[in-house]
């Protein structure tokens, strides 16, 4: 059974950071291509970062140069590392893996910035 579980979102207060893990079982987790996405109230869900298996990243133009994406696949973990976080980035924040046609997500965890 596949099942990618995140962790490490909650409150804080706004420059402040925060690193989100993701940590896949059931898969091999190597072969995957990663992403983090977020989707806030009232709006669709967007990538922020990607990785690709060979370490290849790519982020969205409104995260760029405050959030690192990387992978560890001793761990079978994904990490997201925020920093200067800002209002705007309040969200529910998941985790995906893709492989061809297999498609996995995680439940989600919540970032709130706030002051």
């Amino acid at each position: 059974q596949v099942q990618l579980v995140e962790s490490g979102g909650g409150l804080v207060q706004p420059g402040g950071s925060l690193r989100l893990s993701c940590a896949a079982s059931g898969i091999v987790f190597s072969a995957y291509a990663l992403g983090w996405y977020r989707q806030a109230p009232g709006k669709q869900r967007e990538l922020v970062a990607s990785i690709t298996r060979d370490g290849n990243t790519n982020y969205a133009d409104s995260v760029k140069g405050r959030f690192t994406i990387s992978r560890d696949n001793t761990k079978n973990t994904m990490y997201l590392q925020m920093n200067s976080l800002k209002p705007e980035d309040t969200a529910v924040y998941y985790c995906n893996s893709r492989f061809f046609t297999r498609d996995y997500w995680g439940q989600g965890t919540q970032v709130t910035v706030s002051s």
